[in-house]
């Protein structure tokens, strides 16, 4: 995350790339490894991706987009059909878990780009 990575890479879009699961800096190399793990660095410039920790933010956003549709869902399915509660676990537990793993990849991405783009580290004290 040098002054140098400017000059040679043009800037990218943090949240198409991060939502793509691309290298921050080139846009061009994968992020990811494998579903969440991340890659050691770019397969296209060599980033290294030491700097990217999103810590829990990825998961703090994911419960609540996620709660907010599924809950919403359910309580309109409540309402205007009645079904008993093993067909509301039935249908919206497998729709639960495919969505949070969906969306935490993308907001493990956008996050890790975000952090990038704006030279975001952890916090220090000074004495």
């Amino acid at each position: 995350m040098s002054g140098d990575d400017d000059s040679r890479f043009a800037p990218v879009d943090p949240v198409k790339t991060g939502l793509r699961g691309l290298c921050p800096r080139c846009g061009q190399g994968r992020l990811f490894s494998g579903m969440l793990s991340l890659a050691p660095r770019c397969n296209a410039c060599g980033l290294d991706y030491a700097f990217a920790d999103a810590g829990d933010g990825p998961a703090v956003f994911v419960i609540l987009i996620v709660g907010f549709i599924i809950i919403g869902s359910v309580l309109w399915a409540e309402v205007t059909y009645s079904p008993p509660v093993w067909l509301l676990i039935l249908l919206f537990g497998p729709l639960t878990v495919i969505l949070c793993l969906l969306t935490l990849r993308w907001m493990k991405g956008l996050l890790i780009a975000l952090q990038f783009r704006h030279k975001a580290q952890e916090g220090r004290l000074s004495e």
